[in-house]
């Protein structure tokens, strides 16, 4: 029987814990393992989730935009720009996405969700700002993760980029470009030291990223719960996704206004 969508959560779950563990003892044998064993899991996720809607796609056209989004954004596991986004598939998954797709898709997911709610495994949405639950600017989401991880605080631009930085940090290193793309994260992230030719040790900065993420975590999250409260006393389905628009964010009754 194959695992459902949750047992291979889970299970993604152990192996990213099982390479942070490899990788801070410097196994770096067992460290690829687990990798190559989390990438596997990580395609029978899609797999369980997407079903015949992927392989239709691939058999038609190859990955498609949403798709190739989709999987750069998971692999980051936060609400990241469309360059951001763009690089990492890029690097990782040895495929492009136009720029100006992106910018538009956005748009084309709400249409689709308000057209047919729910009918998409999973919509590529918007982050939302956490004061006025309105879709925060140029940043792409993930339907299917939970409310708050796609608020946006006061802190949850700089806790997003650290745990972009060790998703990425603790994903196969070996692609051509993936120094390329740790040495972004590592040159904003205090405490890593680059190597010879200016080499990034991935797990020197997923170890410092997780020590600033330690600092601004919980006052993070506090805020992000307390806007996730808002959006879902508040907002429908649709508003939950893709952010209130802007005359109805003037509101005190959206804005919080009324909670004093």
């Amino acid at each position: 029987m194959s695992p459902t969508p949750d047992e291979l959560e889970a299970r993604i779950g152990e192996l990213r814990a099982a390479v942070r563990r490899a990788m801070a003892a410097g196994d770096r044998g067992t460290a690829r393992e687990r990798r190559a064993e989390l990438r596997a899991a990580e395609r029978a996720w899609d797999d369980a989730v997407l079903g015949d809607v992927l392989l239709d796609e691939g058999a038609r056209q190859g990955a498609s935009v949403r798709e190739r989004a989709h999987q750069a954004l998971t692999l980051l596991g936060a609400p990241a720009a469309p360059k951001m986004v763009s690089s990492v598939y890029a690097t990782f998954f040895q495929g492009e996405i136009p720029g100006a797709r992106l910018t538009s898709l956005r748009r084309d997911e709400e249409r689709s969700f308000r057209a047919g709610p729910y009918s998409r495994p999973y919509y590529l949405c918007a982050a939302l700002t956490a004061d006025l639950l309105t879709p925060a600017r140029g940043l792409l989401a993930v339907s299917t993760w939970p409310l708050e991880r796609r608020i946006v605080g006061p802190l949850s631009p700089r806790v997003d980029f650290l745990t972009c930085a060790v998703r990425v940090a603790e994903h196969d290193p070996s692609p051509p470009g993936a120094q390329r793309v740790l040495r972004r994260f590592a040159a904003a992230i205090p405490g890593v030291v680059t190597g010879p030719a200016g080499t990034v040790d991935p797990a020197a900065l997923a170890e410092a990223a997780r020590a600033e993420l330690d600092v601004h975590r919980g006052a993070d999250r506090g805020h992000r719960e307390s806007a996730a409260r808002r959006a879902r006393a508040r907002l429908d389905d649709a508003e939950r996704l893709f952010g209130v628009r802007r005359r109805a964010a003037a509101n005190p009754a959206i804005t919080g206004g009324t909670d004093r």
